[in-house]
């Protein structure tokens, strides 16, 4: 037998893994033959040695290829998408005046970093992908084997099938919307949206699936384009400002709002605004030196997206009165024809390549949670496989652009996302919990990053009245169904996690994925240590 063969039967061991994902056994003439791929032989290139050194041990792995510049881009770049460009408003329509409008987005921003931060001490303390969900398994499922790992799983369940797919597509749509709009006078037909979406999503899927280099590229290159057009923006402003337009900004706190409820309802408008703020965390395993990285890229990338919302709110009412600010469908392009003439054009531009970067961002890091989940058994195994060239989590990532191309096609994705925006800050409250208890479980383990305990216990009640408050403000029946389904993953819960039931062909399809896909098993870092 060849040294090639040889390499190649090692991925993965038999000895560890059910007979079906024995890849010497899948392909009869990849045990006899070389090992070579249609991209080439593995011996013969970079990432061939990577892949062969990883199967010497059994499996393959993601590669930190995420540096300092690509973290904060990536945090940047899904906070930032179309809304401060398109409808801003919400802030200034729930608090009544200029200046407490300006002081709920400064306010948002400083609840986002004291989120982020807390989940820095996470992340630094658990080195895991997953974000939220590997944070809740590491809290709560020491407590108890069945009970224990119920949130975690719970998080998953409403995350992998409902939010992260939901909001990949609405992003993708926001880009088909603001891609196709300049061309039809009276709006584009939905049929061509929902077709520009799936192009999106399709193309934004292949970037990702093909190098993690690739869509870090992608990320900065987009990130910085929209910087330059909040950049573009506030300096129209400034300019504004020094000619003395400043008649709006200096009605200050008139006519703000009495009523802390309806002040309370404008933060929550505003912070769906810095939603994205924990994206970072979903990649932990490739991010480079993370335990300096992570909380850095988050101390530089929030207080800069608070900055780029302070200004372009700031710039915006320098060029529009309040009302005409509330009543336009599209503040920048409203704003853009008065400042720039005819460069406006730039602005849909703009919008454009935001929501495209944004649309990068929610799939790379959409597909990992997918993939941690699967890792730790509460998902289909294969979806935690790793493309043994690329190493990338293709069919996690596969899943995902279906089921966000799905929910597209077939309904209002908006109007899920808005019963389900409740549940996300469940789920961050939540993990602030579980940060809490860490502090009293894992308290004598050594931790780089350390956050005060008031941010925590902050970000936790303003993650309870979050909750409650749209179910108290609007009660609807959407509400209890959002709740029912999360709930109903406990259906799938107990067989397939607890007792550890399989479907019928499970083995052969795993196989076919495999010998397709060209994929293996992934394990976690640390536990590659251990070994």
């Amino acid at each position: 037998m060849t040294k090639n063969s040889e390499a190649y039967k090692k991925v993965p061991s038999t000895d560890s893994m059910p007979p079906h994902q024995n890849l010497d056994d899948m392909n009869g003439s990849l045990a006899k033959g070389k090992l070579s791929h249609r991209n080439g032989s593995l011996n013969n290139n970079p990432e061939g040695k990577e892949a062969l050194k990883d199967r010497n041990l059994g499996h393959v792995n993601l590669k930190k290829r995420v540096g300092l510049l690509s973290g904060i881009c990536l945090i940047v770049g899904t906070m930032i998408g179309s809304g401060i460009f398109i409808s801003p408003k919400g802030v200034l329509a729930g608090t009544g005046s200029v200046g407490l409008s300006l002081l709920v987005w400064v306010g948002c921003g400083i609840i986002s970093l004291f989120g982020a931060l807390s989940y820095a001490e996470l992340g630094t303390l658990i080195t895991k992908s997953g974000a939220e969900y590997a944070y809740l398994h590491e809290a709560f499922g020491p407590f108890h084997k069945t009970l224990g790992p119920i949130p975690a799983f719970l998080f998953a369940w409403t995350s992998v099938l409902i939010l992260k797919p939901a909001l990949f597509g609405v992003v993708s749509m926001s880009f088909a919307l603001y891609t196709t709009e300049p061309f039809f006078e009276c709006g584009p037909p939905d049929v061509l949206v929902k077709i520009v979406s799936i192009v999106c999503l399709l193309f934004v899927s292949t970037i990702n699936c093909y190098s993690v280099k690739l869509a870090t590229k992608v990320q900065n290159f987009f990130t910085a384009a929209k910087l330059i057009a909040i950049a573009v923006i506030t300096i129209g402003g400034f300019v504004y400002m020094g000619r003395g337009e400043v008649e709006e900004i200096n009605t200050g706190f008139q006519d703000s709002v009495q009523s802390p409820s309806l002040i309370a309802l404008a933060f929550y408008d505003g912070l769906w605004a810095y939603d994205g703020w924990n994206n970072l965390n979903y990649i932990t395993e490739e991010i480079q030196n993370p335990r300096r990285n992570l909380p850095l890229a988050i101390m530089i990338g929030i207080p800069l997206v608070t900055v780029c919302y302070l200004f372009t709110n700031l710039s915006y009412l320098t060029v529009m009165t309040r009302a005409e600010l509330l009543q336009s469908t599209a503040v920048a392009a409203t704003w853009g024809d008065r400042v720039l003439g005819v460069a406006a054009v730039f602005i849909p531009i703009s919008v454009a390549l935001s929501t495209f970067g944004a649309a990068n961002g929610s799939c790379f890091t959409g597909g990992r949670l997918t993939f941690v989940a699967a890792r730790e058994g509460h998902l289909p195994q294969v979806l935690s496989y790793v493309h043994l060239k690329k190493f990338t989590p293709l069919p996690s990532l596969l899943v995902s652009t279906f089921l966000a191309a799905l929910m597209v096609l077939l309904g209002d994705i908006f109007a899920l996302i808005d019963f389900f925006s409740f549940t996300a800050w469940m789920f961050y409250g939540s993990t602030m919990a579980a940060l809490l208890v860490l502090r009293y479980t894992m308290k004598d383990v050594e931790r780089p990053y350390k956050v005060p305990i008031i941010l925590p216990i902050s970000v936790l009640c303003v993650s309870i009245y979050l909750v409650i408050a749209p179910i108290i403000n609007d009660p609807r029946i959407e509400f209890l169904y959002a709740f029912i389904f999360v709930i109903s993953g406990l259906v799938f819960y107990v067989p397939f996690v607890v007792m550890k039931k399989s479907l019928p062909y499970t083995d052969t399809v795993t196989k076919f994925i495999q010998l397709v896909l060209w994929c293996a098993p992934s394990k976690y870092e640390s536990e590659i240590i251990a070994d």
